[in-house]
């Protein structure tokens, strides 16, 4: 039955509603929207998130009786990644339970720009986990939006730090050719800022190379890369788009170990149609791949009975899958630590910012929720709303799978927070927002 979720038709979607959360909302549950793209352009990346995210939620409801007692009820609004259709499900969801909607995890940086006003207004945050609006890191601007682990300049200054490394040092920078393609979106412009102050810092040249939506039509990009001849390639790619610019590097033979994804562009999907053509290839990663983590045994005998079939029909352990249950992970652990403050209830959207803006997910807590070595621990404060000590790893596709291909990388924390707060500061004053005081947090 589960693997009919992964359907491309609307009227697949209403006909599954019932299974996917209740018509009703009891008054003891915790209502969680889901924003999801199991249809359109980019269901290929958008199905595996979807599907983390459910199943999550639900081993907690099957294993765990809900979050300290309280159940967890959750329903899916189609956007296609299209952000008027996320703005209309937003408004759909919001005031949908018995104390209104949790929080919102728009998975789509255009949905989110677009609710970053909202979220103040009808108190209820925004949870975009690395991606969205890198400036939202600064908490004393932006109260109701959290981008932790790792915000994408953050990420664009990890990829140049590995760069350094594979040079020999970022002496060794001055002079190379590096090409960024992205896709010509609000999401893929996000890491240009941050290229292109350390192209000036290291004195690399720095190519910018946009692709337009869905990214299908690459031909001139890879034009102009045969005749730029970068050293390194990064991707800022979506969807569809990530598949052909691999495809596009095999056909032209360009040395796939200097091609690096975003971590939005190093799923199974993206490289599984270049066949051999796509090994090497490499993206940044923030968790765990693969099922054989204990939180995925768990999810097959609790939500899938014991078939591990079914659950790998539902891509189990591929890399999106897996950040949509990290990404469920957070949100429940936020909720959890809200409960500490305001009871073991459901909870409202504002209580839920609290819990959000005090998380701490040791290693211990990790172990316990049967992700050990999943992903990093991560501590939120009401400053760093990109939370403390993220970090990124590069990650190498083999051909048969995703492998660990670097240490943990740092981001270039002097240049990226001195970013992040000038372009806070530049938000603050063209909204006339007074940002709020954080006593003793940086």
């Amino acid at each position: 039955m589960l693997k009919k979720l992964a359907f491309t038709g609307l009227g697949a979607l209403t006909a599954l509603v019932g299974f996917l959360a209740p018509a009703a909302y009891a008054q003891n549950e915790q209502f969680i929207p889901m924003l999801v793209y199991r249809t359109g352009p980019y269901a290929p990346s958008g199905i595996p998130v979807a599907n983390g995210f459910r199943d999550y939620y639900t081993l907690v409801n099957k294993r765990d009786g809900g979050i300290n007692g309280v159940k967890i009820s959750f329903e899916e609004c189609e956007t296609q990644y299209n952000t008027k259709l996320g703005v209309e499900c937003y408004e759909k969801l919001k005031n949908k339970g018995p104390t209104g909607a949790a929080l919102f995890n728009p998975y789509s940086t255009g949905i989110t720009y677009q609710l970053i006003p909202k979220a103040p207004v009808d108190k209820i945050p925004i949870l975009s986990m690395g991606y969205g609006m890198t400036a939202a890191a600064d908490g004393t601007v932006f109260p109701y939006v959290f981008n932790f682990p790792m915000t994408y300049w953050g990420q664009a200054s990890a990829f140049v730090r590995y760069v350094a490394k594979q040079e020999g040092g970022f002496e060794n920078l001055r002079g190379r050719k590096i090409a960024l393609i992205y896709h010509n979106s609000a999401y893929g412009k996000e890491p240009i800022p941050t290229l292109e102050v350390l192209s000036q810092k290291y004195g690399y040249n720095l190519k910018l190379l946009a692709v337009d939506h869905p990214g299908q039509e690459q031909g001139a990009t890879w034009l102009q890369i045969r005749q730029y001849r970068p050293d390194w390639i990064f991707m800022w790619g979506w969807g569809v788009m990530n598949q052909v610019a691999v495809k596009e590097a095999a056909s032209i033979r360009y040395p796939m170990d200097h091609f690096i994804g975003v971590w939005w562009s190093g799923s199974e999907a993206d490289v599984v149609p270049a066949g051999k053509g796509a090994i090497g290839y490499k993206a940044g990663d923030f968790h765990g791949t693969g099922a054989g983590f204990p939180v995925h045994k768990d999810i097959i005998k609790y939500v899938y009975n014991g078939n591990a079939q079914e659950a790998k029909n539902n891509n189990i352990g591929e890399v999106l899958y897996n950040r949509g249950v990290v990404n469920a992970m957070f949100s429940v652990e936020a909720i959890r630590t809200a409960m500490q403050k305001y009871g073991n209830k459901p909870l409202t959207g504002e209580q839920v910012r609290w819990g959000l803006e005090h998380l701490r997910v040791t290693d211990s807590h990790l172990k316990a929720l049967g992700m050990a070595d999943f992903t990093q621990p991560i501590e939120v404060t009401c400053s760093r709303h990109n939370g403390v000590g993220g970090r990124v790893y590069i990650q190498q596709w083999d051909g048969n799978g995703w492998k660990k291909a670097s240490d943990w990388l740092e981001p270039i924390e002097e240049v990226v927070w001195e970013q992040v707060k000038q372009a806070s500061k530049n938000y603050a004053f063209e909204n006339r927002i007074t940002p709020r005081v954080c006593s003793g947090q940086s």
